[in-house]
């Protein structure tokens, strides 16, 4: 009698160890979901019907709490203040909102993911960002003035393309125009590198004057989605939105992200980041920043929340796949994987 009641004793302790096991490493206690900020792009405001649209809906898919930061006055001050003095702009605001002070993502679009990028770089002792979700985000830089279906921007536009030809890397071009900040002539790479005053800056691509906090800041995201619209005309080339770009020296030729310098020499820290399994290159149809419903809920609604996660499962309906396209350009399926 006492050897069987041993045995059951044993067991009993053996099970429950083997409970609090599978409870502490299978399983991770659930926290609350991080707010998140959205950047709206170039010629575009908070109040606008689209931009109120994203944040209203991603909020609730995500079950989060979403803002959209304004820079100035709207869509004046996306084209007439410098990207420099937006991301100042940003990066005080952030600091002041305490609703960000244990975290938060960021969900840019278009020009508003350079911004957040500056968040992410340059803005010392902000709050910590967690995800970084860029739509149509013009990385690489960009070869013309991004184009607007505003009639009443036809002006601005019509000036802005021949400041492009004729002075883009001027300083009243540079300190007046934002897209001037991030439009890269693969012809004259050595004015870009010289006046430029954000993007060389911001890709950390002048040889002598690479900062490591920049590169340090950036490879502190847990994920960086990067989404490419297949049939983007205003972003070009549109594989700028994955960090892919022209040859120097011409327009002939589209390099994939991969094969850029940036990438090989890890200026920021892409390819840090890509290594660690933290980068997902997405491309979805449609036109630029023209992301549907269903696409948004699946590569960008998961980055927005957090979820209990099993040690050998990953979840998100456990064997999810997204169909991607590898930056070398060679189609692949990968593992979307949620990291909590």
């Amino acid at each position: 009698m006492g050897g069987q009641s041993e045995t059951r004793s044993q067991i009993v302790v053996i099970f429950t160890f083997t409970v609090l096991i599978v409870h502490a490493f299978c399983w991770r206690p659930f926290s609350a979901p991080l707010p998140f900020i959205l950047l709206h792009g170039i010629n575009n405001q908070c109040s606008s019907s689209q931009t109120t649209r994203y944040v209203k809906q991603l909020s609730e898919w995500s079950n989060t709490t979403g803002y959209c930061l304004e820079i100035g006055s709207g869509i004046q001050s996306s084209w007439l203040i410098p990207l420099d003095k937006q991301v100042e702009d940003a990066c005080k605001k952030v600091k002041a909102m305490k609703e960000l002070s244990k975290g938060y993502n960021i969900v840019g679009l278009s020009q508003g993911t350079l911004i957040g990028r500056g968040i992410v770089e340059f803005c010392e002792g902000a709050p910590q960002v967690n995800n970084f979700i860029s739509i149509g985000g013009p990385h690489a830089g960009i070869n013309s003035v991004p184009q607007s279906s505003v009639a009443s921007f036809a002006a601005v536009r019509a000036i802005a393309n021949n400041i492009i030809k004729a002075g883009i890397y001027s300083d009243y071009a540079q300190n007046q125009f934002a897209p001037s900040g991030y439009a890269k002539i693969p012809e004259n790479i050595k004015g870009y590198l010289k006046s430029c005053k954000f993007l060389p800056k911001l890709n950390n691509e002048r040889p002598n004057d690479r900062n490591p906090a920049y590169k340090k800041r950036f490879t502190s995201l847990k994920n960086l989605v990067l989404i490419m619209s297949e049939n983007d005309t205003v972003i070009k080339p549109k594989e700028s939105s994955w960090f892919g770009y022209y040859e120097d020296g011409s327009t002939k030729n589209i390099l994939q992200p991969r094969k850029t310098k940036l990438y090989i020499e890890d200026w920021i820290g892409l390819k840090t980041l890509d290594k660690a399994g933290r980068v997902k290159f997405i491309k979805v149809g449609g036109t630029h920043i023209d992301v549907s419903d269903a696409d948004m809920k699946k590569y960008v609604v998961p980055f927005l929340h957090n979820k209990w996660r099993r040690l050998l499962e990953v979840e998100y309906g456990g064997d999810e796949t997204v169909n991607t396209t590898n930056p070398n350009g060679v189609e692949e399926s990968n593992k979307l994987e949620i990291i909590n």
